[in-house]
């Protein structure tokens, strides 16, 4: 069964994307890995259609605390042996060649700003739009006091991947975070065409931040 019997939603492929990243004070977040699986539901159930893993050299000046060798397994020797941001991105963006697309990722809004200050090495991502399954999980799920991916999880009854925190595992989980959503948001009648979702939880892309003010932290809803 279409999960969403609308033309427009089922023209589109859909990217679940996730970042690790630093968080350094007093800057913006510095991406360490990145992951994506896209996948349409043309066929009633998502068809995966494609996937990238990556890991990502930080800028020199970036430390690897001991936070975060704790939270993703990747220390500073292993993170240090990478390509850079740029080219990582960009590799990924050279991916995006059968449009139209939608990034789907949870809390949105921190891969959003990921994406736009890197916009010069990926201008497709950068001008793709979002969906962010917090938004749509609380719609879908207004019970919940808690929306992080870990609740969601528990409440979907989704095991937490063995390497929770690494970019492909936590894309995995969202793919399938993400289509419980659009199943049970439509058997609810929250949404039935792509404008409702966008609606709902949409997130437009995100414009360069003029500086370091606009930091990004990896947020609890991680």
């Amino acid at each position: 069964m279409v999960i969403l019997d609308d033309p427009e939603f089922q023209a589109h492929t859909f990217v679940v994307l996730d970042f690790e990243a630093l968080t350094p004070k007093g800057r913006p977040a510095e991406p360490t890995e990145v992951a994506a699986v896209a996948g349409s539901f043309r066929t009633g159930r998502w068809v995966e259609t494609g996937r990238f893993s990556a890991l990502i050299r930080p800028p020199d000046d970036v430390p690897v605390t001991r936070f975060d060798v704790e939270q993703t397994g990747l220390t500073e020797e292993v993170l240090r042996a990478q390509a850079p941001a740029a080219q990582v991105m960009a590799s990924l963006d050279g991916r995006l060649t059968a449009p139209p697309y939608r990034l789907v990722a949870h809390h949105a809004p921190t891969e959003a700003g990921l994406i736009a200050r890197q916009h010069e090495h990926c201008p497709r991502l950068a001008a793709t739009p979002l969906l962010c399954t917090v938004r749509l999980a609380r719609v879908a799920y207004p019970e919940l006091p808690s929306h992080s991916l870990n609740a969601v999880l528990h409440h979907l009854g989704i095991p937490l991947p063995a390497d929770r925190h690494r970019a492909l595992p936590d894309v995995e989980v969202t793919v399938a975070v993400f289509a419980q959503l659009l199943a049970d948001g439509a058997a609810a009648g929250h949404w039935s065409t792509l404008a409702d979702l966008d609606r709902l939880g949409g997130l437009p892309p995100r414009h360069p931040p003029p500086g370091p003010a606009d930091a990004a932290v990896q947020p609890a809803l991680f």
